[in-house]
């Protein structure tokens, strides 16, 4: 992709006052909402260059490419933005099935109660001990 593609598509995002955007990754074949993150301008270029899904992590202020350290890398199939061009959605293929840090399949993993507490409703597949070093 040239540069001069590269900043038409990337102009056309409603980018915040910190030069982010919210992302909503997807799992393709499901539906599944695996996570949400944030994006800078580098993060979402490299992302459709390279077709693995790399975000900005805020606390760490740097890019995160997803599986870095886990090996559960998200493959991207789709990048599609909302009708006010300031969400972006990418729809994924999770590799290893694991895209929570807690060694979840999605980070959405728990449900309010009506008693007003909050259950844990999907399993644990994998111990965080075992995925990072």
């Amino acid at each position: 992709m040239s540069n001069a593609i590269s900043a038409r598509w990337l102009n056309e995002i409603s980018w915040d006052d910190q030069g982010l955007v919210p992302v909503i990754a997807q799992e393709a074949s499901t539906g599944d909402v695996l996570m949400f993150a944030w994006m800078n301008r580098d993060a979402l270029q490299r992302t459709a260059e390279t077709g693995e899904a790399i975000y900005w992590s805020r606390s760490r202020r740097k890019l995160w490419h997803k599986g870095e350290e886990s090996g559960h890398v998200q493959k991207v199939h789709e990048i599609r933005i909302d009708c006010d061009n300031d969400v972006v959605l990418l729809k994924v293929e999770q590799v290893g099935g694991i895209a929570c840090h807690t060694g979840r399949h999605s980070c959405f993993f728990q449900r309010y109660l009506s008693a007003g507490s909050w259950e844990a409703v999907d399993p644990v597949l994998k111990d965080p001990k075992d995925i990072y070093k």
